[in-house]
């Protein structure tokens, strides 16, 4: 590991670790248990996503401001780190501008930070196919459509609740290849909004199947990571709720 390498190294740590810590520390307010409570000021939930704006920005501001001098560069990355993950913990959340925390709609939470993981994962293991010692030429041009290719499977095994081999698929390629390419988990995001009834029904048996051959355990990786869904999602198109603070756990 290059020092030029480490800042990134400890960003990627850094965005792991607060993911773990945060979500155990959001199950544990969920089930009331620890010492643990909803960050609530005058009424006001204040979620993880705010502190984490203010990390990433000021993690952002110090990596340009330093130009690469240690030991801020590795400070920089830890901020940034630590603050994205709290941000990304709760991605589901801003984009419906509603606390879907809980809800199935909250998993997408997980999902992107999975899919980030990967990415960051890929680019440690060395992959960088636009390298200026020489040039962009074919094996470069190669190089970037194998890795996009590769990333929409991995995005695809994400998106088909298989997360297990998503994860196997950023070490060994052709196992997200595979995975995306069969049927989805029949409680994932893929399946409720593509499959009708009949591809679910399909979806389910094959799940089964696998279920009893293999055993449940890391079959179902997102209610593990994210908490079983407890909450219905927000109706289509509806709105943020006016004041108030939320009334989710996070």
């Amino acid at each position: 590991m290059t020092a030029e390498r480490l800042p990134f190294l400890l960003l990627f740590v850094s965005f792991l670790v607060t993911f773990v810590a945060t979500r155990t520390i959001t199950r544990m307010i969920r089930a009331g248990v620890g010492p643990f409570r909803n960050n609530i000021e005058g009424g006001v939930h204040i979620h993880h996503a705010v502190p984490g704006i203010v990390l990433t920005l000021v993690g952002a501001y110090l990596s340009v401001a330093v130009d690469g001098r240690r030991p801020w560069a590795e400070a920089a990355g830890v901020l940034i780190g630590v603050g994205s993950s709290l941000i990304l913990d709760e991605f589901a959340l801003i984009l419906h501008l509603q606390d879907v925390y809980w809800s199935p709609e909250g998993q997408l939470s997980v999902q992107l930070v999975a899919l980030t993981l990967s990415a960051m994962g890929l680019v440690l293991l060395g992959l960088n196919p636009f390298t200026a010692d020489s040039g962009f030429g074919a094996s470069h041009i190669a190089v970037a459509a194998a890795a996009v290719v590769h990333m929409v499977a991995l995005l695809t095994c994400v998106r088909k609740g298989k997360y297990s081999t998503a994860v196997l698929g950023v070490f060994l390629p052709p196992i997200a290849w595979i995975g995306a390419v069969r049927l989805a988990r029949p409680r994932s995001t893929w399946a409720r909004h593509r499959y009708d009834p009949a591809k679910t029904a399909r979806a389910q048996a094959r799940a089964d199947g696998f279920d009893a051959r293999f055993g449940r355990w890391g079959l179902d990786i997102a209610d593990l990571v994210a908490g079983r869904p407890s909450t219905a999602g927000p109706p289509a198109g509806a709105d943020r709720p006016s004041g108030g603070p939320s009334s989710g756990v996070s």
